[in-house]
């Protein structure tokens, strides 16, 4: 599965621009520690988060994630979202919780 097939299941928003819709996602994690993610995550996986700060662009440059999904449809800070456009990260919103969104994913077939 795609950026944009994840996209189109439904719940989420595009928050930032798309920047590789193509790209195929290999995995998803979901943790709002930094650490952890910077860890445990593998290049094009989707990160499910609360976090909403600027650091979320640097690790998820870092770890080259395919997209950054933040839940409950938190608002996100001008500055992240521009250092997101900067640094090319696909930023998403959901208005459903971590577990939700992440049984969801699971069910369309990510791992």
């Amino acid at each position: 599965m795609n950026i944009n097939e994840l996209i189109n299941t439904g719940d989420l928003k595009v928050v930032t621009k798309v920047f590789n819709p193509e790209t195929n996602i290999t995995g998803g994690y979901t943790s709002d520690l930094l650490s952890d993610v910077m860890a445990n995550t593998k290049k094009d996986n989707i990160w499910i988060t609360l976090q909403t700060h600027l650091n979320i662009t640097a690790v998820a440059s870092l770890k080259e994630i395919a997209a950054v999904i933040v839940v409950m449809d938190r608002e996100i800070s001008k500055e992240t979202l521009d250092k997101a456009i900067e640094e090319k990260i696909t930023i998403l919103t959901t208005p459903l919780t971590s577990f939700q969104i992440s049984g969801k994913i699971y069910d369309c077939g990510i791992r």
